[in-house]
């Protein structure tokens, strides 16, 4: 749904029991290509039971993509890659991914698996067609747009059984496509989301992984959806950064100020503005409000080529001129990154129903965005039918994997003190921190030159200082 994006972006199971599995019979890989990338690579789907406890139950087919090692000698042991989100389809990043992967690929396979409820896996992706629906929701008062009721309407759509769409279904589906494809062993790299679901293979499937890297870790004691702090945090330094460096001061000397201006203006009054589509061009009305105006600019703060246009947005907002942020944000019609149901499905089952009531009051405490992101969590859950996850989903994942943890001190949704919590646990690990990165530091740092030294020999001592 793309409506999402306005809003946003104990017991172990006994390894005696019998279950269903998928078999090698039913995955043939075969020539195909892929949107992002030129040259001709492998694609084929994978059966297994929509719940792994239901021998006779529903299946679903999981989407793998493959590309093959450029080396005729090639490693045994390819490069996973888990997704993030939740909701990102792995396979529909191919392209990038092998970009930024282009060293590993040199000796091994890389390796996409789209999650089930995202891609070509059963998706479950709640994208209404009624644009009608999303320009009503632009014009209203933040309080008088009904998100659960949409939701609800979501979740009527599909003939599925949301439980069953969790990162520990999602992790035995991963291990059922490795052994299809005859690999005795994987390295894994998760971006985001993606280190929670590598986590939750480490702990499920330890002997199946040779090394994991980790890129902006969100371990499962921590509950995704209460970002407020880390995203004030991102915010402030970027407001700092610019304060600190002499041509933004220069263009943009009280930028601090023109920021609390926009707010404490938008908190007396929203302002319904007319602004041009950023593709079509055509006339839109937005109806700004505070909550709107920051959570617009929260995903700029990813990265750092978005970043730093962020001084030029607020200052230009704070003289009454909305266009720059509304071509930061994308047209309104963008079919979203995110696979909304399987988002709700992992989300609604093992984090939001942990948040007690001091998550509430230490949220309001940031003043940036407040507790408005958590808030929406919570009303889409409430309309989401899942049932709360088992305690040990939520534990400490404890390893011995040789595992190379990445955090930008940046990032304002995984900050790097939640590595330093994962790394309490992973008995050999190694952490490394690009201070001026920001989420996922493989995408826009060296850190991808890193990941290929690790991954071919997990023991040598990296070399940080680019």
């Amino acid at each position: 749904m793309r409506l999402i994006t306005t809003f946003l972006g104990g017991m172990v199971i006994a390894s005696s029991f019998i279950l269903p599995t998928a078999t090698a019979s039913n995955l043939n890989m075969e020539p195909c290509h892929i949107k992002g990338l030129a040259e001709q690579v492998e694609c084929g789907f994978l059966t297994v039971p929509e719940n792994y406890a239901e021998a006779n139950g529903r299946t679903l087919d999981i989407h793998v993509v493959r590309l093959p090692a450029v080396a005729t000698a090639a490693e045994k042991d390819p490069l996973l890659f888990l997704a993030g989100g939740p909701g990102q389809a792995a396979t529909e990043l191919v392209g990038g991914i092998g970009r930024i992967f282009s060293d590993v690929r040199q000796t091994r396979d890389l390796l996409f698996i789209d999650q089930r409820g995202t891609g070509k896996s059963s998706p479950l992706a709640c994208e209404t067609t009624d644009m009608s629906i999303l320009l009503d929701a632009l014009v209203v008062e933040d309080n008088e747009y009904d998100i659960g009721l949409e939701i609800a309407k979501c979740a009527a759509e599909y003939d599925v059984n949301f439980q069953h769409y969790s990162t520990h279904d999602a992790v035995r589906d991963f291990d059922a496509v490795r052994e299809a494809l005859g690999y005795s062993q994987v390295n894994i790299y998760g971006g985001s989301y993606g280190t929670r679901s590598g986590l939750a293979y480490m702990r499920e499937f330890p002997d199946s992984i040779r090394t994991a890297v980790l890129d902006g870790v969100a371990p499962p004691q921590v509950k995704l959806g209460l970002f407020s702090h880390s995203a004030n945090n991102a915010l402030q330094r970027m407001l700092n950064d610019c304060s600190e460096q002499e041509a933004c001061h220069e263009a943009f000397p009280d930028i601090d100020e023109q920021y609390h201006k926009v707010i404490n203006r938008l908190q007396q009054a929203s302002e319904l503005i007319t602004l041009p589509d950023p593709r079509s061009h055509q006339p839109l009305d937005v109806r700004m409000t505070v909550d709107r105006f920051n959570q617009m600019i929260f995903p700029a703060l990813y990265s750092p080529r978005t970043r730093q246009l962020l001084p030029f947005v607020i200052n230009e907002a704070a003289a009454g001129n909305y266009s720059p942020i509304a071509g930061l944000s994308g047209p309104v019609d963008a079919k979203s990154a995110l696979y909304t149901g399987l988002t709700l499905s992992v989300l609604c089952q093992e984090d939001i129903p942990r948040i007690i009531g001091t998550d509430f009051v230490r949220e309001a405490e940031a003043d940036y965005m407040g507790s408005a992101l958590m808030e929406n969590f919570i009303a889409m859950c409430l309309e989401w039918p899942v049932s709360p996850s088992e305690e040990y989903v939520w534990q400490p994942v404890a390893s011995d994997i040789p595992t190379l943890l990445l955090s930008g001190g940046q990032d304002p949704v995984t900050p790097p003190e939640w590595a330093e919590l994962a790394a309490e646990t992973l008995t050999n690990a190694t952490h490394v921190v690009a201070e001026a990165g920001g989420h996922t530091i493989a995408s826009h740092t060296c850190a991808n030159e890193l990941v290929a030294d690790f991954i071919t020999d997990p023991t040598t001592k990296l070399d940080t200082s680019c």
